[in-house]
């Protein structure tokens, strides 16, 4: 079992910067990467970035060269440093925890970035 807490998110003006913290607690082993998503209101959930075991990333295009994701393997912590804030970034994200074939998928209770002009 996994227990993700996702912290971080904010009010932000267009063009500002926010940092998203996901720490995780529990039995890591079969864990393959570590992600964050978003729902925006009225869309489906959508991957922003992932993070594999082995550190290798990947990002949604609408978000290449603005976010990125790390983790600090020592504080069990992934986090989402976003710049270049956007409106269409307006979301609940939501730290994620799973394996490859999906037989362990883990959730957090989501933290709420909302842009505002």
């Amino acid at each position: 079992q996994v227990h993700l807490v996702e912290s971080g998110g904010d009010l932000v003006q267009p063009g500002g910067s926010l940092r998203l913290s996901c720490a995780a607690s529990g039995n890591f082993q079969s864990i393959n990467y570590m992600g964050w998503y978003r729902r925006a209101p009225g869309k489906e959930r959508e991957l922003v970035a992932r993070i594999t075991s082995g550190g290798s990333t990947n990002y949604a295009d609408s978000v290449k060269g603005r976010f990125t994701i790390s983790r600090d393997n020592a504080k069990n912590t992934v986090y989402l440093q976003m710049n270049g804030l956007k409106p269409e970034d307006t979301a609940v994200y939501y730290c994620n925890a799973a394996t490859w074939n999906q037989k362990y998928d883990y959730w957090g209770q989501g933290t709420q970035v909302t842009e505002y002009l």
